[in-house]
């Protein structure tokens, strides 16, 4: 059924056209009497009349007395009273229209960008200076002048989308970001290497670290299975004694936690199961942990409250947290106090663990696609990302 078969139709007692249409929210039909023939002229302008209607209800500025919408006869007919044409329709300013985008998005995509990146860029809006769309070139020099030169790229190319998506629905005429370009940012060579590992040496000292910490040793088992098993921080999060087998020597690994503490797949979709053998450093932790008699729906990895764990509590415990009671006071981690100690020689984040378990596994001689099952990764992924030879002692041969 095309839109004009939906919206409008011939009265046959009368020949003349009406509208008739549902909105979300209301329990009646409404109906329009327009007074105008069934002619091609007049589903023209009865279309117009459509469109505008339309529109209203997409922008939720609907007027449900309908004296908005009301038709005059055709010998008074005046142009300049149709509604809005499409180049006009600049009424709208970019926090509805990313409201509204994020509406459309949030069916085709899973809460956790939602509530993330869409979320993150909205927050972005509301410290705009201006939110008009005819303000574009002034938004694109707030944005080079008070964040980072990646975000301002990433921000603006978010608006962009979000103005093609409105043109598309018709909610704007054009899209005034579409000749405004901030070029992506290029990696320095100076920048610190996201994917750098830790040594064997070090791993083994952030382990008896946590160990021995007068506040964080809770967390020493948390530490050890990320660093024993390259397991995403998430998966650890929702792992649960059902997951495990009784005698602790197979982890099934098929679920993750965000940072928003919602519960979802893993990372690229891969469920997997982790093997280790009795008497296994990993077997050992895991027994030692164990309940007496686990509910399989119990969490293995809580905070020391009892609470699910988040990227925002290992980060507390990893780098630090910073508090304020009259005045500020600032905590340093156990990773980061070991930096500072001169322990370690630089600070990685946890996800490091990962990078370390990977690393070390195929330079004690696994195939890569032995630890990229483990894991939950491609072999093309791990030989890019995952191996680091400059923590593997190696000398190159005289050649």
């Amino acid at each position: 059924m095309d839109a004009d078969n939906k919206w409008i139709s011939c009265d046959p007692r009368t020949g003349r056209l009406l509208i008739r249409f549902w909105v979300k929210g209301f329990l009646k039909q409404f109906f329009i009497s327009t007074g105008l023939k069934d002619t091609k002229r007049n589903r023209e302008i009865v279309r117009s009349k459509r469109d505008a209607i339309a529109n209203d209800i997409a922008l939720e500025r609907f007027d449900p007395t309908l004296a908005n919408y009301q038709f005059k006869s055709t010998r008074q007919f005046n142009p300049a009273a149709l509604p809005l044409k499409i180049e006009d329709k600049h009424q709208v300013d970019l926090q509805q229209l990313w409201d509204k985008f994020t509406d459309f998005k949030s069916s085709q995509l899973e809460e956790t960008t939602i509530r993330g990146s869409y979320a993150a860029i909205a927050r972005y809006i509301r410290r705009l200076p201006t939110k008009e769309l005819t303000d574009a070139p002034r938004i694109r020099d707030w944005l080079l002048s008070n964040i980072s030169l990646y975000m301002a790229w990433d921000n603006l190319n978010s608006y962009r989308r979000c103005c093609d998506w409105a043109v598309d629905s018709g909610l704007i005429a054009n899209n005034p970001f579409s000749s405004l370009v901030i070029g992506k940012p290029k990696k320095k060579s100076t920048d610190v290497d996201d994917y750098r590992a830790f040594t064997l040496e070090q791993r083994d000292i952030i382990i008896h670290s946590f160990e021995n910490h007068s506040i964080h040793s809770y967390y020493a088992p948390l530490v050890k299975f990320m660093f024993w098993t390259g397991c995403r921080t998430g998966e650890a999060f929702a792992l649960t004694w059902g997951d495990i087998t009784p005698d602790c020597c197979q982890i099934s690994i098929s679920k993750s936690r965000n940072l928003h503490g919602i519960l979802k797949g893993t990372k690229n979709g891969k469920k997997r199961i982790f093997p280790t053998f009795v008497n296994s450093k990993l077997q050992k932790l895991l027994l030692e942990i164990r309940p007496e008699s686990p509910d399989p729906d119990e969490v293995v990895f809580l905070t020391k409250l009892g609470n699910r764990m988040t990227s925002y509590a290992l980060n507390d415990i990893w780098k630090g947290t910073t508090a304020t009671y009259k005045r500020k006071y600032s905590y340093l981690g156990v990773v980061s106090e070991l930096v500072a100690l001169g322990k370690l020689p630089y600070y990685l984040k946890p996800y490091a663990t990962r990078h370390t378990f990977a690393t070390w596994a195929i330079s004690s001689g696994i195939t890569p696609d032995k630890v990229a099952m483990w894991i939950g990764d491609n072999v093309k992924t791990v030989l890019l990302f995952y191996t680091h030879p400059n923590v593997v002692t190696a000398k190159c041969p005289d050649f």
